[in-house]
């Protein structure tokens, strides 16, 4: 089927699914809102729409709209998610077209992938209406107030736009404090693409850069903006890939180019050199944020919103809530990628409990001593997977989902002596509580395979006991029997 077109398509086709409830009661997006939807979260319940805003008269809010992954593959039309990685790799993988049959078909692969690529319009819904800067317009919309003890109203799941250069635009999911009614705060860490823009501004002594804030589109551009995906690969680009067709884009005032199908748009500018404290704010480890960290002001123009406007709002806390289900989606879109860079790995996963920054298990074909430590400084030296603290590597015949396989192979593979490595002084994920300054702590690997001769000063490995197979499949037979009459 043809990509989802919008936000109020989505909404629309998971009512269809009865994947969606609405709530008709009056909430307030102060604290009562991001608590209901925290409790629908937790019992893995469906998405939401909240009827009616407290102080904010027309609006509507929708959340957990992505509750889990076979909603987003099924409204990505995918049988799963590993589908989109492997399109984003065929044309480097494929073999070599040296027939002409080959060559057509490599032919028609490559008129495919220019469907992925996006399309600039000169018209954009969101257009609807205009408030300018003097009306102070972030007092008009119903910002999240998530935890009791954070430092305001955010913008939790906003889609910020700048131009990385001439060719290239980076749209990622940046936390964004309210300070007033045209006035906020940007939470682009120092690993992310978007303070790549601000250091390459201060580095070129611009006083300023113009962004934009998408809130509200179709699944497939709302997941590619929260991926980790490197530069100077276009974000624009990957939504396409991840939608199988390329997304409309609609320029504003200030040369931004953002999703024509946006709910509301905040259009401005971030003044490189005034930082300013952000925080605290309850993220996703579960812990309030150090309140003393500095970040560029952000200065509303003007903002763009829909004729009855829908809002989307996430929360975030301690898992397992919405960014974990967009967060395991993204290890299944990433997983061949990483395949394919580090052709050894099997199987991945991110634990929810882990953070995704925090533990990555993987299995491994082995085949020569070290090949674990290899594995660990290889993820260490790529994307988003150098953020993680903890990675365990097990053998190819344990499932890293499996985490009782895993807890008997980290019982029985590891000698802590050998086995655990630790890198002091590395950098690391910027809101990590355990970090002792801001972006810089340390790392584990644990190599919980089971060990070649050359690893442990040349003793064989102990053979894993395993059935005889006659005796087997006598007692198979037996066993299905009983099982029959159960």
């Amino acid at each position: 089927m043809d990509p989802l077109k919008d936000l109020r398509n989505y909404i629309e086709w998971l009512e269809n699914r009865n994947s969606l409830i609405r709530v008709k009661e009056e909430l307030s997006p102060i604290l009562e809102i991001p608590a209901y939807l925290r409790r629908i979260m937790y019992s893995k319940g469906p998405s939401v729409v909240f009827e009616k805003v407290k102080g904010f008269e027309n609006w509507k809010i929708a959340g957990n709209l992505f509750p889990n992954l076979d909603t987003i593959s099924s409204s990505l039309s995918v049988n799963n998610l590993e589908e989109i990685g492997i399109r984003m790799i065929e044309p480097i993988t494929s073999p070599i077209p040296y027939k002409m049959f080959d060559k057509i078909k490599t032919l028609g692969d490559l008129t495919k992938m220019s469907s992925y690529l996006p399309k600039k319009v000169n018209k954009a819904p969101f257009t609807e209406n205009v408030i300018e800067n003097k009306d102070n317009p972030l007092d008009k919309i119903p910002f999240f107030k998530t935890w009791p003890k954070d430092g305001g109203r955010y913008v939790t799941f906003g889609m910020v736009i700048t131009q990385e250069n001439e060719k290239t635009i980076n749209m990622g999911v940046y936390r964004i404090m309210i300070l007033n009614g045209n006035k906020g705060v940007v939470h682009w860490q120092i690993h992310k693409r978007g303070a790549h823009v601000h250091l390459n501004a201060m580095e070129n002594k611009k006083d300023e850069i113009p962004i934009a804030v998408s809130i509200g589109s179709d699944p497939g551009t709302m997941l590619a903006s929260v991926s980790p995906v490197p530069y100077p690969i276009d974000k624009a680009l990957f939504a396409g890939i991840i939608r199988n067709k390329g997304i409309e884009l609609y320029e504003l005032n200030n040369g931004i180019l953002v999703p024509a199908n946006s709910e509301i748009v905040l259009e401005g500018k971030v003044l490189v050199n005034q930082l300013l404290d952000e925080g605290p704010f309850g993220d996703h480890w579960g812990y309030y944020d150090k309140p003393t960290e500095k970040y560029p002001l952000f200065v509303v123009d003007r903002v763009y919103v829909r004729d009855d406007p829908i809002y989307y709002g996430t929360v975030v806390g301690i898992p397992p809530l919405e960014d974990a289900v967009m967060g395991k989606a993204i290890e299944k879109i990433f997983k061949p990628i990483m395949q394919m860079i580090i052709p050894e790995i099997v199987d991945i996963n991110y634990p929810v409990e882990g953070v995704f920054q925090g533990l990555l298990i993987v299995s491994i074909k082995k085949r020569f001593p070290g090949q674990a430590k290899k594995v660990m400084n290889a993820l260490w030296g790529i994307g988003q997977s150098s953020l993680t603290k903890i990675i365990i590597v097990v053998d190819h015949d344990i499932d890293p989902n499996d985490i009782g396989k895993v807890i008997w192979a980290l019982s029985s593979n590891v000698n802590p002596e050998k086995d655990v490595l630790i890198i002091k002084g590395s950098h690391s994920d910027a809101l990590d509580p355990s970090n002792l300054f801001p972006s810089f702590g340390s790392k584990m690997g644990i190599d919980a395979t089971r060990k070649l001769p050359e690893e442990r000063e040349g003793k064989s490995w102990p053979e894993i006991v395993s059935e005889d197979e006659e005796v087997n499949k006598k007692i198979e037979e037996i066993f299905k029997n009983y099982l029959n009459k159960i």
